[in-house]
């Protein structure tokens, strides 16, 4: 592990370079987003900046190839109404993913890390289902990490509120508009209906955020990337290296 090492993009190496490192590490990191709104303040490609964020950290600190970013998910039937969302079918993003999985494994790649950040669960479905031969497949969901000690006017993350917002003014401040930023409170039972799909329209005055995003800032931002990112590597890369370790 190497802190000062390069993302090893895929796309960016030969064929034979490719061939070299995962003969050294057969690891793969495979950031899978989703276009979707994110109410007027947050950029369509929120998740995909998040996920791809993460795996650009991860590739450099841990010197593991990282696969190019699948830009388009399954999302929320009720967000496709707002202009410039795009979705797959989870039938669709299972089939793709299953293809290149299947591509990159005949290739050597033993352990495939998918990181995503969008949390709709056909979307999860779509990723958790995937099929190999021998290959191992981990699904990181960067939200399933407890970050509600971190916020002020939520208990838990929502669509493009505080927590969500907070991470973005951290990771890419230049692409929120914070001026304008409208809360929304929908209760725990109304949101899960909404993950579930469940929900024949969005939630009237929404305009798409669920949550409190003014009460974001860059500092919870900070906190939350590092929860995750402490998260991530002891369950993913702490448990191999403590395994490796005891044999």
């Amino acid at each position: 592990m190497t802190d000062s090492g390069q993302p090893l993009a895929l796309d960016e190496l030969s064929w034979i370079d490719v061939a070299a490192h995962l003969a050294r590490d057969p690891r793969l990191l495979i950031p899978v987003g989703a276009l979707e709104q994110h109410g007027a303040h947050l950029p369509l490609g929120s998740n995909v900046l998040i996920a791809r964020h993460f795996a650009l950290d991860l590739s450099r600190e841990y010197q593991i190839l990282r696969a190019p970013t699948v830009n388009y998910g399954v999302n929320v039937r009720t967000a496709r109404a707002f202009a410039g969302t795009a979705s797959l079918t989870q039938k669709t993003l299972h089939r793709s993913l299953n293809e290149l999985l299947d591509a990159w494994e005949g290739h050597g790649v033993r352990e495939f890390i998918i990181l995503t950040a969008h949390r709709y669960e056909p979307h999860m479905e779509a990723l958790a289902t995937l099929i190999t031969d021998r290959a191992r497949v981990r699904v990181v969901q960067v939200w399933d990490v407890e970050v509600g000690d971190l916020l002020e006017k939520q208990a838990a993350v929502f669509h493009a509120g505080e927590a969500e917002t907070s991470l973005m003014l951290h990771l890419y401040p230049e692409l929120v508009r914070m001026d304008r930023a409208r809360d929304f409170e929908l209760s725990p039972a109304e949101f899960r209906r909404y993950l579930h799909g469940r929900l024949t329209a969005a939630p009237a005055g929404s305009a798409g955020v669920v949550g409190f995003p003014s009460a974001a800032t860059a500092e919870k931002g900070a906190a939350i990337y590092r929860r995750i990112m402490d998260a991530i590597r002891r369950a993913v890369f702490q448990r191999d290296r403590d395994v490796s370790d005891a044999i």
